[in-house]
């Protein structure tokens, strides 16, 4: 690969000098500027290898130059080779606080040049080619962990899917949830990073479900206070079967399991918590799933349309919902209708990829 040489000196001849003894180097181009300016412009614009520098020039030297070449994304570590006078060695100090690598003192000699040319070359290369190495161990690193987080997220829907199994829900419902869950999210201004995370966290509100006895989880009548009480404790099971996991996912369904039966005014459970004690994943959950659910047949009842699932979350704010959040959720109406029309109830589905599009 032809390494590029820049050149900046005010003096024509020196400026064909350096051009001829960088001509004689193997793979080098040169490209020589007497304006510092355009000098600077062409390094915006080319991968500069090496700059050969002079000191004194009009309009700014030497120092000033390094300063604003130093500033150009990706010449941080690129060699300068400064051209000075002997007796100015307190400029050669100023020059290496400012980012110069090596220098030349006048007049140049052309074996001398030639060698420390070809040795800054030989580092910028070296440079080059970490930093290269670098780059793409990153991507690698990035990929890696981007397929561990997609088997991560598919382990969490065979999970929430077992969990709804036991249960009259479909896996419909997750996805539908979860959808309508990040949709609020999105309303509410979270960042991208927070609605995948919720997206992908909320398919596990249910999993302590796992640990509830048949005779209570497939109850067809409505349960009595000890069932109840039964029921209730999927929330914690959830959050105890997941919070010990180093995983951001995980960590964030176990919070969600264990809130999002809490209520806005304080009297829902396991914690009893009030208004923004509760996490807003949480909060998030709680809209969605109750919209959700009302709007599913199940054998203990029929139904509920839309319209009078959303009213009642209209008349839940601020008791049992966020009233944030359930405005978000009724802003997004044409949304929240398109994500129920997407994921139809089908008896013989199977867990989907989760779609951070919605």
């Amino acid at each position: 690969m032809t390494q590029c040489v820049l050149i900046v000196d005010d003096a024509q001849v020196n400026l064909l000098l350096f051009g001829t003894l960088v001509k004689r180097l193997a793979d080098t181009q040169a490209h020589g500027f007497s304006d510092p300016l355009l000098a600077l412009e062409f390094a915006r614009n080319n991968r500069v290898d090496l700059v050969v520098l002079d000191f004194m020039m009009p309009q700014m030297n030497g120092l000033e130059f390094i300063s604003e070449f130093r500033r150009i994304e990706g010449a941080q570590t690129t060699p300068v080779l400064m051209v000075t006078a002997n007796e100015e060695r307190d400029i050669r100090y100023q020059a290496l606080e400012s980012g110069a690598d090596d220098f030349l003192s006048k007049p140049v000699d052309p074996l001398e040049f030639s060698a420390r040319a070809k040795n800054m070359l030989k580092l910028s290369d070296a440079t080059r080619k970490l930093t290269d190495r670098a780059a793409w161990l990153a991507h690698s690193v990035q990929q890696a962990t981007l397929e561990i987080r997609a088997r991560e997220c598919e382990t969490v829907m065979y999970l929430a899917k077992a969990a709804e199994y036991r249960d009259a829900d479909t896996g419909m419902h997750i996805m539908r949830m979860t959808h309508y869950s990040c949709l609020i999210a999105r309303e509410l201004k979270l960042s991208a990073q927070d609605q995948e995370l919720l997206l992908n966290a909320a398919a596990m509100h249910d999993i302590g479900k796992v640990g509830i006895p048949d005779r209570v989880l497939l109850k067809p009548g409505k349960l009595d206070a000890e069932e109840l009480r039964v029921m209730q404790q999927h929330a914690r099971l959830g959050y105890e079967l997941l919070k010990n996991s180093s995983s951001p996912l995980l960590q964030a369904g176990a919070a969600i399991a264990l809130g999002h039966h809490e209520k806005f005014d304080g009297t829902g459970y396991p914690q009893g918590l009030k208004g923004e004690e509760i996490p807003i994943f949480s909060r998030i959950v709680a809209v969605a799933d109750v919209f959700d659910a009302l709007c599913s047949h199940r054998p203990y009842k029929k139904a509920w349309s839309v319209e009078q699932a959303a009213e009642h979350l209209r008349d839940g704010r601020g008791r049992h919902f966020d009233p944030r959040c359930v405005d978000a959720f009724l802003a997004a109406w044409p949304q929240v209708l398109a994500i129920r029309a997407r994921f139809q109830d089908d008896p013989h589905s199977v867990p989907q990829a989760l779609d951070p599009a919605g």
